[in-house]
């Protein structure tokens, strides 16, 4: 894979690939890498995966790699609230389909949006998360500069909860429009669950996989904005062991910025 840049900004790094294939190879290849590597000091590894079309490449060259999969518990980022049990909106089917019926994991921890008392649920999530240290993250950016569900609105860099209830912010409901996911705005529903932002700043490693020019403001925001909950993101800047990986379409307002600032790729 030729990486065209890489740099780092406070904490986080950043590596620029030519385009979405390229940076699924990347990212899977690199954390492929840190799987093996950390099998060889921990029997198990506690992972973390979003759903959503940005990390269909990613996935996609993820599940080729020789991996212990049998080594590896698996836990679901965020679910909607409100869609039928097999709805294939969910991002638990989307996770089923394109990651965890294709190889063999030790244990996968879903998010169940089916349920009688969603306050139950996210205790009992929480629980499960809170066992043990999270080893990595693999996650995404959204258009508004959300991760996971956690929109600006509702983005709380000191959360006391590791999982909660939220009410999308309509700039990512209609992302999940854009990305094709909902035919209309008023398909998508209007809450979900989350893991929450501390939640998953607590894990080890995070990689985070963003392709497409419709993600090119919120990588700028991201690197560039000042760190608050305008644009969640830029909390990844207050990582010490965080990955970017973008592609030319995601990196080409930062771009314009770095070259009119003269400063060096």
């Amino acid at each position: 894979m030729e990486i065209k840049f890489h740099f780092k900004i406070d904490n986080l790094k950043t590596k620029v690939l030519l385009d979405r294939e390229e940076l699924g190879k990347e990212a899977a290849f690199d954390l492929a890498a840190r799987i093996k590597e950390l099998h060889k000091i921990k029997n198990e590894l506690r992972i973390v995966f979003a759903a959503a079309p940005s990390q269909n490449e990613f996935l996609e060259q993820f599940v080729k790699h020789n991996i212990e999969w049998n080594r590896i518990s698996a836990f679901h980022m965020d679910e909607y609230l409100g869609l039928w049990k097999n709805s294939h909106q969910l991002f638990s089917y989307y996770l089923k389909t394109n990651l965890f019926n294709k190889v063999k994991f030790k244990q996968v921890n879903y998010l169940n949006s089916v349920n009688d008392d969603n306050k139950l649920e996210c205790r009992r999530y929480a629980d499960l998360l809170n066992e043990a240290p999270i080893d990595i993250v693999c996650m995404g950016i959204g258009e508004n500069g959300h991760i996971a569900f956690n929109d600006p609105p509702v983005a709380d860099f000191q959360d006391i909860e590791s999982v909660k209830i939220v009410e999308l912010d309509p700039p990512c409901r209609q992302q999940q429009v854009n990305d094709g996911c909902f035919t209309s705005l008023k398909d998508v529903p209007k809450f979900a669950l989350t893991l929450t932002i501390p939640a998953l700043m607590s894990a080890d490693y995070l990689s985070v996989v963003v392709p497409g020019i419709r993600k090119a403001e919120a990588v700028y925001s991201t690197l560039f904005n000042s760190i608050t909950t305008e644009c969640p993101a830029t909390i990844l800047r207050t990582h010490n062991n965080v990955m970017l990986y973008t592609d030319e379409d995601s990196f080409s307002m930062a771009k314009k910025k770095l070259i009119s600032n003269k400063e060096e790729l």
